[in-house]
């Protein structure tokens, strides 16, 4: 399973039991403790319903999503690339529409007043 497949689950996973132990993740999804890291630092990140809960597990603070069949296990091999360039791409869970996510940027502005500009203006560009 990659590694998005694999956060996809564990996202479908939250919306329908709302807490989730890291313990049990890592029993579900057979992960070590580098992989269950980055699953962290990529839900808290990513996913702004979801949070550290007591430091035991994630818990999701969203809408929760309608009853659905329970994922299946993933296999052994959780985070492991796809040897296969060629194979189509599988979907394992539903697909459901997300909603827009709003967006943060930083932005710089330059304000610049020259002296007398207007007049300048006028002199090189005559109404």
């Amino acid at each position: 399973m990659e590694f998005y497949d694999l956060l996809d689950h564990v996202v479908a996973l939250l919306q329908r039991r709302s807490r989730v132990t890291y313990n049990a993740l890592k029993l579900q999804f057979h992960l070590d403790d580098a992989q269950l890291a980055v699953l962290k630092d990529e839900l808290l990140y990513a996913h702004p319903q979801v949070v550290d809960d007591a430091g035991r597990g994630f818990r999701w603070t969203g809408d929760p999503s309608p009853p659905q069949a329970p994922a299946p296990p993933a296999p052994s091999h959780a985070l492991q690339p796809s040897s296969r360039a060629n194979d189509p791409p599988h979907d394992a869970s539903p697909t459901h529409p997300r909603p827009p996510e709003a967006e943060r940027r930083q932005l710089t502005v330059l304000f610049c007043d020259l002296v007398d500009s207007t007049r300048l203006a006028r002199r090189i560009f005559p109404p």
